[in-house]
């Protein structure tokens, strides 16, 4: 459903875009702000990104390592029947995402991801595990090739977030 070669043409040149350093720039700064916007306006039917690259957007509510405060923002998600996964890429930059260190110190968490809402656990995949996931994430949007090669000095973490009730 969210495969890349699936994308029209346009929606694949937009996920591409995210791969170029400038790009990816921008969108690090940018996106994120005109998501919520556009989720809060359509009542969280979607976002800027999901409509414009028709990626898969999670809302991902974290605790605060630091401040103890909720934290929701769009990350993107790697749906595969019934499991979900996030890849804390930061575009290829310097260092890990905030809501990853959140997840790490307050592994419970809150997700909105195509119309519904649950408790989630979050557990950072390793091995064998994460590689098969993040392949599966570059099936979905090509930038994380070049994001693992800017970001090669941390290694991009991949959590599995399951749902609280298991």
């Amino acid at each position: 459903m969210y495969e890349h070669a699936q994308a029209n043409w346009f929606r694949r040149m937009v996920r591409l875009s995210g791969a170029l350093r400038p790009m990816s720039w921008f969108y690090a700064r940018t996106v994120h702000h005109i998501d919520r916007v556009v989720y809060r306006l359509t009542r969280g039917g979607a976002t800027f990104t999901s409509w414009f690259a028709g990626l898969p957007v999670v809302m991902l509510t974290t605790t605060g390592a630091k401040s103890g405060r909720r934290r929701t923002l769009p990350v993107l998600g790697v749906p595969d029947d019934g499991r979900l996964v996030v890849i804390a890429s930061n575009y290829g930059q310097y260092r890990n995402p905030a809501w990853y260190h959140n997840l790490r110190a307050n592994p419970r968490a809150r997700i909105a991801f195509e119309g519904a809402e649950r408790e989630v656990v979050a557990r950072e995949l390793t091995g064998e595990e994460r590689e098969r996931w993040y392949a599966r994430g570059i099936e979905i949007y090509p930038g994380w090739t070049h994001y693992r090669r800017r970001a090669a000095h941390r290694g991009i973490p991949v959590i599995e977030l399951t749902p609280a009730d298991r």
